[in-house]
């Protein structure tokens, strides 16, 4: 197998123009990401799915933000509309593990029905007093304990139905009070006090993906952990996540610089993939020249990745959707 290009890259609309086939077949991006302005019906997400692989000649993954409330990219009539996380869990008392394994067992049947394979959960960030709004009714409490057993909960359903999870926000955003969408967020806390924001992912560091965050720790750097080597390595040998990481859309503004430099100061600290979700078919092109092709260490990290799907386990959908509805 020839080495991945380490970027995952999105596409412009619901079907893929000549050109953007021509350029994924040039840099053989890791895998692609989805967003509403690819999906339109069944038929054309599975056809897009189709043609984007066929694009690379491999079976690239296909991710997505499926998460429920503001974050899901899938709506009805194609998917089932979501309550955002938070307000899901605080619905469900001492029942939420298997709650959320529901939820996201059912998720991940609506999307590997249509060829996705990879959702950008769980997201194990511990909510605060403080947490910003983009952020806070996406995490799943305050306690690190429960958000791992249901971020294990939510991993679980997931892999269960055919679709590799992505942990996020690699080594913890719950403490950020801006929406790294716009400004770069600041944790001011003590090394030691960041522990608590690390135990969900360590938890969980068995698992096949991850994502960065663009946030500062000023006590571990002065850069953002996405493109800082410190807290790259802070992720693989104090948190022991072994999995492929990737970036967080390398496109935010959290970042600053040409999105070309922020890519390649990316693959430079450590992160094995960037993801980059918006932006013409040129900076697409800057983007896979600055990434390059993985280097072995990342490419043995991605195959195993891959080889972590599954056929999804034999269920009947009717029976958990009820089950599910009796919380």
């Amino acid at each position: 197998m020839s080495r991945f290009g380490a970027a995952i890259f999105g596409c412009d609309g619901t079907k893929l123009s000549k050109d953007e086939r021509a350029f994924f077949g040039d840099a053989q991006p890791f895998g692609f990401i989805l967003f509403a302005r690819n999906i339109d019906t069944a038929d054309q997400v599975r056809t897009l799915c189709a043609d984007l692989r066929d694009s690379v000649g491999h079976a690239a993954p296909i991710l997505i933000d499926q998460e429920g409330g503001r974050v899901q990219r899938m709506r009805a009539p194609l998917a089932t509309d979501w309550p955002a996380p938070l307000d899901h869990v605080m619905g469900a008392g001492n029942a939420a593990e298997r709650m959320m394994y529901l939820r996201y067992r059912l998720i991940a049947h609506e999307l590997h029905a249509v060829g996705v394979d990879a959702n950008c959960a769980p997201m194990l960030d511990v909510a605060r007093p403080e947490t910003h709004p983009f952020l806070k009714n996406r995490c799943y409490g305050d306690d690190p304990a429960l958000v791992a057993r249901i971020g294990r909960a939510v991993a679980n359903g997931l892999l269960d139905g055919g679709v590799l999870p992505v942990v996020k926000h690699l080594p913890g955003h719950g403490r950020a009070v801006a929406d790294s969408h716009h400004d770069l967020p600041r944790v001011t806390v003590s090394a030691s006090g960041l522990e608590a924001d690390f135990a969900p992912f360590r938890a969980l560091n068995d698992l096949p993906m991850g994502m960065t965050a663009h946030l500062v720790y000023e006590a571990l750097d002065t850069v953002p952990a996405t493109i800082s080597p410190g807290i790259l390595q802070l992720i693989r040998t104090d948190i022991g996540f072994g999995g492929l990481v990737m970036t967080d859309d390398i496109s935010m503004q959290a970042l600053s610089g040409a999105v070309p430099e922020r890519a390649a100061a990316a693959i430079g600290a450590g992160c094995d993939v960037v993801l980059h979700c918006n932006g013409a078919l040129p900076e697409r092109v800057a983007v896979a020249a600055a990434c390059g092709e993985m280097g072995p260490e990342a490419q043995a990290r991605a195959e195993a990745a891959l080889g972590a799907r599954r056929t999804p386990e034999p269920v009947d959908i009717t029976a958990l959707t009820a089950e599910l509805k009796a919380f």
